[in-house]
Order: C-alpha cells, then sequence, then structure tokens
C-alpha cells in the first residue's frame, strides 16, 4: 500500500496532474511526501475521503497553493489549523462526517470558498468571523450540536442554499431575511418554537422545510404558496384540536416583541411610532446627508433599528415592537390534503387594525 501511494504521488508530480485521488488509502497521517519539494504546486484538487486523518498540516497552504477543492469527507479530523486561512483559492471544502469540535476563525480568510460542507461532526457553534464568506453559495451543517446561528450569517450575500437539519437550534436570527439570493432553507429536527415574520418575504427563497419540529405552530403568511415541508410541526391531528387563535397565543413570538394586539387595538403605541420613524431616518441617511445627526442609542436598541423584528405582511411596514397576528388554519390552504397529520398554521403578522382587517391569503 505504501509503494502504491508512493508512486501516485510520484506520477502525479511528474505528470504535473491538478487532481489527485487519495480516498480509501487507511491513512492516518497527511502523507509528507506530499508536502516535500516542488512538483505540485499545480494541483487543484485533493480528494482524501474515508481514510483515518485526524488533522491538517499547517505547511498545506504553502505547499499547496492553488488548491480549489480539498474533500475530506469521511476522516477522524478533530481540528483543522489556522493556516488554513492561507488557502486562498480554495472554493469548496468538504469536512463532513468527521469528528470536528471547533471550527478556527480563519474560516473567514477563505474569501473565494463557495462551498462549505460541515454536517456530521460535533460543532455547538459557528464562528462569526463565518459571514466574511461573501462568495459562499453552500452551507451544510446538518447533525452537529448547534444551538445557534452567527447573526453575521446575513453577510453571506451569495447564499443559496443552507442546511442545518438534525440540529438543537429553536430560533433562527431574523437577520437571515436578509439574505436575498436564498433559495432553499432546510431546519428540519431541530427545536424551532417559532420562525421570523419576515421568512420567505424574499422572492428567491422557494424551498423551506421544517418537519419534525414538534413546538413550532405556526409559519409566516410570506411562505405560503413556497414549496414547504412541515410534517411532524405543531399537534398531532389525533390530539385535541385547538381554536386558531388560541393556538397563537400558545406559541413563541419573538423577544422584542411586547404587545399581541388585535382588531379592536386600532391605536399604534407611541414607542413603536417612534422606532418606524428612527428606522426610516436610519435608512435614508447615506442617501441625504442633510439628516438629522448620527442616531446614539443602546447597542441592543440600534441592532432592532437596522433589523427590524419584520415587515408588515399587508403593507410592508416596518415593525419593531408590536405585532398584529392573523391566523390561518392548514385546513384552507392548498398543503391541507398533504399535511393531513399537522394541524401548522400560517400567520400573518401585521402593522396595524387597518392592515390585519385587510389582509388575506392569495
Amino acid at each position: 500500500m505504501a509503494n502504491e501511494l508512493h508512486e501516485t504521488i510520484v506520477m502525479a508530480k511528474q505528470e504535473r496532474h491538478k487532481n489527485l485521488f487519495l480516498n480509501y488509502r487507511n491513512l492516518i497521517n497527511f502523507p509528507a511526501e506530499l508536502l516535500k519539494g516542488e512538483g505540485l504546486q499545480f494541483l487543484e484538487r485533493l480528494y482524501m475521503k474515508r481514510n483515518s486523518l485526524t488533522t491538517l498540516p499547517d505547511n498545506l497552504a504553502q505547499q499547496l497553493p492553488n488548491l480549489i477543492e480539498l474533500y475530506l469527507h469521511s476522516n477522524n479530523i478533530v481540528m483543522i489549523p489556522e493556516a488554513i486561512g492561507n488557502l486562498a483559492r480554495l472554493q469548496s471544502l468538504d469536512l463532513s462526517n468527521n469528528s470536528l469540535l471547533h471550527l478556527c476563525p480563519e474560516i473567514g480568510r477563505l474569501r473565494s470558498l463557495r462551498h462549505l460542507r460541515l454536517s456530521n461532526n460535533h460543532l455547538k457553534s459557528l464562528p462569526a468571523e463565518i459571514g466574511d464568506l461573501k462568495d459562499l453559495e453552500t452551507l451544510e451543517i446538518s447533525l452537529n450540536k448547534l444551538v445557534s446561528l452567527p447573526f453575521r450569517l446575513h453577510r453571506c450575500i451569495s447564499l443559496q442554499t443552507l442546511i442545518a437539519d438534525h440540529n438543537k437550534l429553536s430560533y433562527i436570527p431574523r437577520h437571515l431575511c436578509l439574505l436575498h439570493r436564498l433559495n432553499q432553507l432546510s431546519l428540519a429536527a431541530n427545536q424551532l418554537t417559532y420562525l421570523p415574520p419576515d421568512l420567505g418575504r424574499s422572492r428567491e427563497l422557494q424551498f423551506v422545510f421544517v418537519d419534525s419540529n414538534e413546538d413550532l405552530k405556526c409559519l409566516p403568511s410570506y411562505l405560503y404558496n413556497k414549496v414547504i415541508g412541515c410534517s411532524g410541526c405543531g399537534l398531532s391531528s389525533r390530539s385535541q384540536q385547538v381554536d386558531p387563535d388560541d393556538e397563537l397565543l400558545y406559541g413563541v413570538l419573538p423577544a422584542e416583541v411586547k404587545v399581541v394586539a388585535s382588531e379592536t387595538n386600532s391605536v399604534v403605541p407611541l414607542e413603536e411610532l417612534a422606532m418606524r420613524t428612527l428606522h426610516l431616518l436610519h435608512q435614508h441617511r447615506p442617501a441625504d446627508p442633510y439628516l438629522l445627526p448620527a442616531i446614539t442609542l443602546p447597542r441592543t436598541l440600534l441592532d432592532l433599528l437596522q433589523f427590524p423584528l419584520g415587515h408588515c405582511h399587508c403593507c410592508s411596514q416596518a415593525m419593531f415592537t408590536v405585532v398584529y397576528p392573523k391566523c390561518f388554519p392548514l385546513r384552507e390552504t392548498a398543503l391541507a390534503d398533504v399535511h393531513r397529520r399537522t394541524t401548522v398554521s400560517f400567520v400573518a403578522y401585521c402593522c396595524s387594525s387597518q392592515c390585519l382587517q385587510r389582509f388575506n391569503l392569495q
């Protein structure tokens, strides 16, 4: 086996291969021959699936500077070195089915990265620096132990596919609704209790899978007419039926919501009106230098000002602390015949009693 490996590497150097396949070689350590001398600096794709590697060498980028794809699926890798950030041309990194406990912040230096696969590891968190990956299109992080997603993930402006099934997520940041290229979002088998009111507002988002989130009782009405998977959510059809309005009250809303209003609440609280006005000023500031001086607010309040709780499902007004919810039972939707075993409802979040009365599912 050692002689065969040696011959494979020697031939790759002599013939200047761009692709090198070292799958199923029972490798415990990274082959030293790959990192000796020159000859493999032209290598673009390295495949090392199903070996027993536990780490990567620090000088990987120095010896293999032109790597575009690094495929390390199904090894025993516990950590990757900080030097991983030096692979300037890397576009695809697959570390699925390993033993990763931690992902170093230097992953954010892989500015050419388009596909990052980390499924089936032991990750409890992701570094905030992952938000620096502006060209990232695919992020697969299923089968980990994640309890939250980085708020800065919304900076991955090219992200199209996010798959985070089988984790321990109880919520997803509303900032993710700003990913306007996101086409597929899969969050099945987590611990979700609610979804951001704006989820589905982007026309690009067409596929949303939240199956097997038992405490998720309502889906934002922006998801209506999207391709949705919600089997195993909400209450079983065999259990006692709950009035949709009561079900909404039993559900969980974002912590910022201070008032759950109804058609009889025609006056919007002053705090909410002030936030809406400040939000408009904040939005138009870059285009108009003659507006009021920079707004000084506590950090948490400024974050809310920049990233509203959601937008009215009727008129698109930004909302911050008050919502007017309107519930639509599943039996009234096109999904009723598909998901007979669930009682998940759609809920519209409106900004006023007037919008609440006007809104209806189309």
